[in-house]
């Protein structure tokens, strides 16, 4: 296996630099040493990990936003606005913070610190952090809603389905900002909503339609505002099409989380969804089980064995991700 080091002592000063000296098929580890990396990366490899050297240490920072006119006049648009594209077939990343610094949504609008879209993605111990649309996990939508909006590096792709994995990570932002139609597991994750100062400051999950068996799955994760004064401003989701999934197993959620739980697109209260929007065992941070009867009456409160059905689907996704 080839090993690359970046950094000032180390084979190339840039990351990009690094990624194209691995040829497509050899299996690589780019080790990336503590610094800033003012760099936009487009990653497409067969076998690729990336690993720094710590959340606090390794920094990966770009600014661009979809309101940016780009030199041709043309405005950046959510899918070419991302810090970090990650492609190809097999990419780990681990051990560093990826972000985008462009601003709120309302001044720079969507600003996606990762687009990842490799067949498999693996990330452990990794910080995520921006506004809108931190973390896009393909595939894209069948269909556009306004025409022209998925411009980007896979807006002409076959839709297919991607796996991912999130351990340990730490994911900030505030509307949508964890979305896509992968099968994706986040487990022990830190999940903050930072604070727009609005009556809805935010919804975590935008879930679109879903060509594998299980959506997203948050497990043991922490649902956190950033502000004292959020209480009951955030919603854990909303279906960025009607048919998305999402299911939050044995999570602890701050007072920042809505009672509702879980919005309809455009309506926060509504009799009905096509949506699989699901909670299991939720806990207060003094480790209290929240009472969840209060909640659309669309969203599913799972039973032992409804809950144990998902978490299986997704220990299979995380065991068979681990083997390659």
């Amino acid at each position: 296996m080839l090993t690359i080091t970046v950094g000032e002592s180390g084979d190339y000063h840039t990351i990009g630099e690094a990624v194209c000296a691995v040829p497509y098929k050899e299996k690589a580890t780019i080790l990336i040493m503590e610094g800033v990396y003012r760099e936009k990366l487009f990653i497409e490899k067969s076998n690729l990990c990336l690993k720094g050297q710590g959340m606090d240490k390794t920094v990966i920072s770009f600014d661009d936003g979809a309101y940016k006119v780009l030199d041709d006049g043309t405005k950046c648009g959510t899918f070419r606005s991302q810090t970090v594209f990650l492609g190809g077939e097999h990419i780990e990343v681990s051990d560093m913070t990826i972000e985008n610094v462009a601003g709120s949504g309302d001044d720079a609008g969507q600003s996606l610190a990762v687009y990842a879209d490799a067949d498999e993605v693996v990330m452990k111990n990794v910080r995520l952090r921006s506004r809108q649309d931190t973390l896009f996990l393909a595939p894209l939508p069948k269909e556009e809603r306004i025409p022209g909006g998925f411009f980007g590096p896979r807006m002409l792709s076959p839709r297919r389905n991607t796996r991912q994995y999130y351990k340990n990570c730490t994911i900030s932002g505030d509307v949508d900002f964890i979305f896509g139609g992968a099968d994706a597991v986040f487990d022990d994750c830190r999940i903050i909503v930072i604070d727009r100062k609005k009556e809805i400051n935010g919804y975590i999950t935008a879930p679109s339609e879903n060509l594998g068996d299980l959506g997203f799955v948050f497990r043991n994760c922490e649902i956190l505002g950033e502000g004292d004064a959020m209480e009951g401003t955030v919603f854990l989701g909303r279906p960025w099409r009607p048919t998305g999934k999402a299911a939050f197993l044995n999570c602890v959620y701050d007072k920042s989380v809505n009672s509702l739980r879980f919005s309809e697109w455009k309506e926060a209260e509504c009799e009905e969804s096509e949506a699989f929007f699901a909670e299991y065992n939720p806990c207060d941070t003094y480790g209290n089980l929240l009472d969840i009867s209060k909640r659309n009456k669309w969203v599913r409160a799972l039973s032992d064995e409804e809950a144990s059905a998902i978490s299986k689907l997704a220990d299979k996704l995380v065991n068979e991700l681990k083997e390659i």
